[in-house]
């Protein structure tokens, strides 16, 4: 795998408590929306939300649950539903990873399981032993063969052993169904400071189900023969050897090589770079008790494009993202960690806040996931909703017309029909470049973008013919197309289509129409294209029959060679009508913020964050977070109750790049002091008893406090990277290195 999703294993076998607390496993934080008012502008003015009207004209079928939830808790019942609709489309887009996933990897577990079971049987085949020989507390050895353990190298080709933590459990889990004994290590079991200990222990956990403290392995021998386990192999998966330390890792194989006739143990290791790790950490006599084989799972990349084909192409949700949103997830993955991981994660924060920002989002969970597809007719739509979709931006810039329920209705209708047109062309675009190392990620990129959209309508492309399919571009030169001029991607899928043999042409072809089942114009004109190959083949193989003991290049052939390259034409220039009239970005389309998540900003600011402007905003608006009653009643104002961290950086905003220590440290002063002072005034002209306003008046700090309360939260400051400390040739001066938020 899996980069781990966010999608958690169903099961984790027990481990020890360090290892649990040292595992590295995904986790999220979510947080509920606030409640707001939305906001929406179209022309610069803001628009408030209308009046709610339940009235059974306006709303036919509504459930009574859903609308009397909105009713008494306003935006909280409307943030209520928005949550349980993220849980239903998050649940759809974890299930769906978690079996892409599980189908990548479903051919490579096949063959693990096969090599395990012909190990074990090789195994046996050295003799049974008695039960005596069995129970006894050390090992048998009948030759050096019987010593060899088999051990199944992993190739994982990723530099980030975090996207492969749950590929080795889910191998775990599928080994376990087919009745083997499996035990999974982590690298953090063959540590140095644990030693042989550690790693068995934890083994013995695993097996035994219960908490032993002794690292015995004639434990596990009698374990495995007076349970009734000698039946079925025992597996161990450690999922990184390059992470293991090596003396620890070479002590545990020479140890159950001692015993692999009592416990036929069958090792599968995880390698991240090459094959020859093993030979660079083990030593050369560890190295001779291995009868290795090789197994490779999929690329990254592989695994990369399966997802985002079945989560983002296919939505398999209905949740999409917007240009904008791809290219920086894209970005993300790339230039920060490269992991499936983080790329899911980045997935599930955008999903998050895209239910908890737009209020439409609840379609999600009925309208696009039912399958009876009748979302509107299910009572999923409250009326306060469908009042706010009219002032959706996209909804008045394509100008729907009337505002009512056949007009909403249509343009969800619309906006699910014009998806599955570009989910097709983007299909077809990828199997056309599929062996040209384009990937599909990149490829998604381009298809989201509206600008390219737009230049590509605004231009003009070659028309459908009616009686041969698509009519031949001869005559235009390639560079005059506006596909050819934008969109490097779409440029190298299509130029690829022109260049394929005959052969790999009609593959592609019959692959397209299978794609395009659904958009039947496009289907017929495959059809076309593919019976017109057919006649071609035919026409070619009847022509070199004849010609076989004539001349080596006849006319005839030729004018095949050139009918050849006519029909690569037809099938290039119909992927380019089919990416000029079909594939429409969701973002031109009415409605879309319904589906389409594209505020890329909170995106960014919650996967990579901004710790200084939050630590500026946290300080200059301290009276936002405490709350308190003295902040209540003055407003934004100073005040000496606040901390002294908070008072000093409001101070410093009234100084330029450097600040004066002293001139800092008196404006400090004063605003610390400036409560007892007025203190003071007030007690002259009160009429109480002088015993009671001396009670009451707190103590006034000494100089050396406020000098000491002064250098706290200038160090605070500092550690904070908000200012630096003076140097030797300015000691009386610090220097502000943020500015502004």
């Amino acid at each position: 795998m899996m980069a781990p999703s966010a999608a958690a294993a169903d099961s984790s076998p027990p481990s020890s408590s360090e290892t649990t607390e040292n595992h590295l496993q995904p986790f999220f934080v979510l947080h509920e929306a606030s409640s707001r008012k939305p906001e929406r502008t179209s022309t610069g003015t803001v628009k408030t939300r209308k009046k709610i009207d339940f009235s059974p004209s306006k709303l036919k079928n509504v459930e009574k649950p859903d609308v009397e939830i909105a009713k008494e808790g306003g935006d909280e019942g409307y943030g209520n539903l928005r949550m349980d609709a993220f849980e239903v489309v998050w649940s759809k887009i974890e299930s769906t990873i978690k079996d892409v996933l599980r189908d990548i990897n479903a051919n490579v577990f096949n063959e693990i399981h096969q090599w395990v079971r012909d190990s074990f049987s090789t195994i046996r085949s050295f003799g049974m032993l008695t039960f005596r020989e069995a129970t006894q507390a050390f090992p048998i050895v009948t030759d050096a063969s019987s010593k060899q353990l088999f051990t199944g190298l992993v190739l994982t080709k990723n530099m980030e052993f975090v996207d492969d933590l749950l590929t080795f459990e889910e191998l775990g889990r599928h080994l376990k169904s087919q009745g083997c004994h499996v035990a999974n290590l982590s690298s953090l079991d063959f540590m140095a400071k644990s030693g042989i200990g550690g790693c068995l222990r934890s083994l013995l956990r695993q097996f035994l189900v219960a908490p032993l403290d002794a690292a015995d392995i004639s434990i596990l021998a009698s374990w495995y023969r007076e349970q009734g386990n000698y039946n079925n192999p025992v597996v161990v998966i450690v999922d990184d050897i390059e992470r293991c330390c090596g003396s620890v890792l070479s002590d545990f194989i020479l140890m159950f090589s001692e015993w692999v006739l009592k416990i036929p143990v069958i090792l599968i290791m995880g390698v991240t770079t090459t094959l020859d790790a093993p030979r660079n950490i083990l030593l050369s006599n560890v190295l001779q008790c291995l009868c290795p084989c090789m197994f490779t799972l999929g690329t990254p990349s592989e695994r990369m494009d399966a997802i985002i084909e079945a989560v983002l192409v296919r939505q398999c949700s209905g949740f999409s993202i917007s240009h904008k949103v791809a290219v920086f997830m894209r970005n993300y993955f790339v230039r920060q960690d490269g992991t499936i991981t983080s790329f899911i994660r980045a997935l599930k924060i955008a999903c998050s806040q895209h239910f908890s920002m737009e209020p439409l989002s609840i379609i999600l969970k009925g309208f696009f996931l039912e399958e009876d597809r009748q979302g509107l007719q299910d009572g999923l739509l409250l009326q306060a909703m469908f009042k706010h979709a009219f002032d959706l931006p996209s909804y008045g810039r394509n100008k729907m017309g009337e505002e009512n329920v056949e007009s909403f209705a249509h343009c969800l209708s619309e906006l699910k029909r014009s998806q599955t047109r570009w989910r097709t062309v983007v299909l077809c675009l990828y199997e056309a470049g599929k062996g040209h190392r384009i990937q599909l990620l990149d490829l998604l990129c381009e298809a989201l973008n509206p600008a390219l959209y737009s230049s590509r309508t605004s231009g003009t492309c070659t028309k459908v013919d009616k009686g041969h399919g698509v009519s031949p571009s001869n005559n235009f030169p390639v560079q005059q197309h506006p596909i050819m001029r934008k969109g490097r991607l779409i440029c190298q899928a299509v130029q690829k289509v022109r260049d394929l043999p005959i052969a790999q042409l009609y593959k592609l072809l019959k692959r397209w129409e299978e794609l395009t089942v659904d958009i039947n114009e496009i289907h017929a004109k495959l059809k076309e294209l593919l019976y017109v190959i057919k006649l071609e083949n035919g026409r070619s193989s009847r022509q070199d029959m004849a010609d076989s003991s004539k001349r080596p290049v006849s006319r005839s052939q030729l004018n095949i060679e050139k009918e050849s390259r006519a029909v690569n034409e037809k099938a290039a220039s119909l992927i380019e009508c089919m990416v000029r009239d079909h594939m429409q970005p969701v973002e031109c389309s009415p409605l879309h913020e319904i589906v389409c998540f594209k505020n890329v900003e909170t995106l960014q600011l919650a996967l990579i964050g901004d710790p200084r402007r939050r630590i500026q905003i946290d300080l200059l608006e301290s009276y936002k977070i405490l709350r308190c009653s003295c902040c209540s009643r003055s407003g934004h104002s100073l005040l000496p109750s606040l901390h002294d961290t908070s008072i000093l950086y409001n101070l410093a905003q009234e100084h330029g790049d450097h600040i004066n220590l002293h001139d800092w440290y008196q404006s400090f002063k004063s605003k610390v002091c400036s409560s007892r002072s007025k203190g003071k005034h007030k007690s002259k002209q009160s009429p109480l008893p002088k015993k009671r306003k001396d009670m009451n008046e707190p103590d006034k700090p000494c100089e050396a406090s406020i000098q000491a309360r002064f250098c706290k939260a200038v160090t605070e400051l500092q550690i904070t990277g908000l200012i630096r400390m003076p140097t030797k040739r300015r000691p009386d001066f610090v220097q502000r290195v943020a500015f502004g938020l």
